[in-house]
């Protein structure tokens, strides 16, 4: 990283006007004269606020991150220490999940319950752009800060920020915003929404339900006040300062309302520096209220460019030295090669024709055409040149999802480069995938597989302590016992956690519904080892779009039961739609293979499900609207574990290095009364693609679920297997190729 001071006078010559200036309007859009020139000091890149998201110091800000930023941050002072996650999710759409910790006030004034552990508030932002900038108007934007929070910070806002560009000077981002709630408190203004409605005076206070609901009725009500401040990218590239002009006066603040602690600014202006330690790390250090030092960091990447520098194997030259008949090749070298260079573990081989086909898995390319040119550059070296073409049929747990044909011919064209900027795509033809009943030329099926990965179980926010975490070992196996039946099982085993912390089984929440996954901790606190799953699956495919799966057995750690999940999907289709129906009975913790007979089995006038049933009906969807690209909806409408009944919706959006990040939510006819805090069931989740992480290509993925609490509602089914996950190259969203 270089560090620059430029005293250049930039000149450019547009249009046939020669442009000189020592003040320009900047606007970060493509049209901006300003990133035309050739000679450029610093540029100001946006940073986060002490709560998250882009903004100031305690305020936010008009303007967004690049698409697909990601920032984690910590930032601690004498009242509030802030953990925060950011993400542009959209260009337009910035989201922020936060968990609080409160100096001065105890989670709960039960000693048995949670001990001296300090006060934890969860909250969620979004904040959404209504006009970009451009050369003379500022970037605007709405936001609303703890939308489903219980109230610790919630409050609305709009702000509108302009850029200044100097010659010598640096960069200025220009903030001035209108705030309500949290943000308008020092009501140096009244509310404009008066106005037009009454209802926009007051502000209610409390919040609706159990927490975690939105509260519309509490939006831009209230107290108002108008906000705003500077940010300044000196010439010296590493530190930018920060000028606020603070819309809150803290007088209701948790830790004076519930703490007496005095946080009565002496002053409305805060003071701030970020210095960029390195890309994608930064310190920040502030001064606000004239009484408070805030000390904190940011570290930052972003989800549409990672990506890590592969070490992978040579795609061979062509030979000469092909076997003389198909009878004579060398099926285990072939085989071997095929797996290390392209990624394709073969099954089986089979002559149809004048093509030889070959059935396989793929563990390496997400981009199948990359696999596939490998693929055909090994087997062209190994089978005779009179063989017109090869197949290659991929298939997930035996189900065959796709089908590709190679003409050899046009391979060799390509190979050799024959004709002006050669593809692939040229020599290859989608087709049907099927199935294959003749005798192959060559199998070399593995029926036994097994695996071992680690597992880190952790929550935040919870009674005993902030951090609760188990990390366990988990051993896989799976049998095929023909072709479509397979007996598959997985163990865990803890190593290391600090659930010696967790003071109760069940909690002290008043309800009275059938625990369905708050007893999760009588699973795993005691058990050093448990069984995950054991199960028999049958898989199959009917005619060319529909899949199913029949499955029984200890389905997952809590249940044990049958099932069977139906899918229909066609090729490359932006749609799918599936069924499942489960009878399950709720495991007994104190049992490795024992489930409940009765619903008052485990005591303590607790219900589990002894005997129950659950299903749903699954609709996928991708949208093709330019403002939603590469984002999947899913809905799954049925019956829960809870006996509850309901819909769930999770959305999702890939990023173009493969990361996916989703959020769901559940509503039942389970009332927030009768489902506890939280009001109903919400989670989010990251599916990394390990190829953009590991220095060789893999088409793996991590998984990584943060659930903020864990009630037995709006709860679905824990399966092993997913159908739209094995039939996923049928229409590709996990195995999507990378963009950048």
């Amino acid at each position: 990283m270089s560090f620059k001071r430029f005293p250049v006078t930039p000149f450019l010559a547009c249009s046939g006007f020669l442009l000189s200036s020592a003040l320009y309007a900047d606007s970060q859009v493509e049209d901006d004269v300003y990133f035309a020139l050739p000679f450029q000091g610093p540029q100001l890149t946006p940073s986060q606020t002490d709560l998250g998201g882009v903004g100031l110091i305690q305020m936010p800000s008009g303007r967004m991150a690049e698409d697909g930023a990601f920032s984690f941050g910590y930032n601690d002072n004498s009242e509030y220490t802030f953990y925060t996650v950011s993400l542009q999710l959209m260009p337009w759409l910035e989201t922020t999940i936060r968990y609080t910790q409160v100096q001065d006030v105890l989670y709960s004034d039960s000693e048995s319950f949670s001990g001296d552990t300090k006060y934890a508030d969860k909250g969620i932002d979004a904040k959404i752009r209504l006009l970009k900038e451009n050369q003379w108007l500022p970037e605007v934007s709405v936001g609303l800060r703890d939308l489903g929070g219980t109230g610790l910070f919630d409050g609305e806002f709009m702000a509108a920020t302009k850029r200044f560009s100097t010659e010598n000077y640096g960069q200025f981002d220009v903030t001035l915003g209108l705030g309500w709630g949290y943000l308008g408190e020092r009501g140096n203004i009244s509310n404009p929404l008066c106005r037009a409605a009454d209802r926009f005076c007051e502000r209610i206070s409390g919040y609706a339900d159990n927490g975690g609901s939105i509260d519309y009725d509490r939006w831009f009500t209230g107290s108002a006040s108008l906000f705003g401040g500077i940010e300044y990218q000196t010439p010296y590239e590493p530190l930018r300062l920060k000028l606020e002009y603070d819309g809150n006066d803290y007088s209701q603040d948790f830790p004076v309302t519930r703490g007496r602690v005095d946080m009565t600014p002496k002053t409305p202006w805060n003071f701030g520096a970020v210095y960029e330690v390195s890309d994608g790390f930064d310190l920040r250090l502030s001064y606000e209220r004239g009484t408070t030092v805030a000390l904190g960091f940011t570290l930052t990447t972003n989800f549409n460019s990672m990506k890590s520098p592969w070490i992978d194997n040579e795609a061979p030259a062509l030979g000469s030295d092909q076997a003389a008949t198909l009878s004579v090749v060398d099926w285990p070298a072939l085989d071997q090669e095929l797996n290390d260079v392209a990624g394709y573990k073969t099954d089986r081989v089979y002559q149809q024709g004048n093509t030889v086909t070959f059935v396989t898995q793929q563990s390496k390319y997400r981009d199948r055409d990359v696999a596939i040119e490998r693929a055909a550059a090994v087997i062209a070296n190994h089978v005779p040149t009179n063989v017109g073409a090869y197949k290659i049929i991929e298939e997930s747990k035996n189900i065959p999802v796709k089908s590709t044909e190679i003409s050899a011919r046009d391979y060799l064209d390509v190979a050799t480069v024959d004709y002006f900027n050669p593809s692939i795509k040229d020599a290859i033809i989608e087709l049907p995938p099927e199935e294959i009943d003749s005798e192959p030329l060559y199998e070399d099926f593995e029926r036994l597989n097994y695996g071992v990965t680690p597992y880190l179980s952790q929550s935040f926010g919870g009674p005993e302590n902030f951090y609760i975490y188990s990390l366990s070992m988990t051993g896989g196996a799976s049998y095929w016992l023909n072709r479509h039946l397979e007996l598959s099982s997985s163990v865990a085993i803890n190593l290391v956690d600090n659930y010696d912390q967790l003071n109760f089984d069940i909690p002290s929440d008043g309800t009275s519904n059938y625990r369905v996954r708050t007893l999760v901790r009588s699973y795993v606190r005691d058990n050093d080892a448990y069984l995950n799953n054991l199960q028999l699956t049958w898989f199959n495919r009917y005619g060319q779009n529909w899949y199913q799966q029949v499955y029984g057995g200890y389905l997952e750690t809590m249940f044990a039961g049958v099932g069977s999940e139906v899918l229909y999907r066609q090729a490359d289709s932006n749609w799918a739609i599936g069924v499942d129906v489960n009878a399950i009975a709720q495991r007994d913790p104190d049992s490795v293979f024992g489930v409940f007979s009765d619903e008052n089995a485990f005591g303590d006038n607790t219900k589990v499900l002894a005997r129950g049933t659950t299903g749903h009906l699954s609709l996928y969807y991708q949208p093709e609207w330019s403002f939603l690209e590469n984002t999947l909806f899913r809905l799954d409408v049925g019956k829960f574990l809870a006996a509850d009944v309901g819909a769930r919706f999770d959305f999702s959006k890939q990023f173009d290095s493969g990361m996916i990040v989703g959020a769901y939510a559940s509503r039942t006819n389970m009332s927030a009364e009768e489902f506890g805090e939280g009001s109903f069931t919400k989670g989010f989740y990251f599916s990394i693609p390990f190829d953009t992480v590991s220095l060789k290509p893999t088409t793996s993925r991590g998984n990584f679920a943060w659930q903020p609490l864990t009630r037995d509602g709006g709860q679905m089914l824990g399966k092993r297997n997913s159908l739209f996950g094995i039939t996923d190259m049928v229409s590709p969203w996990y195995q999507r190729p990378a963009q950048n």
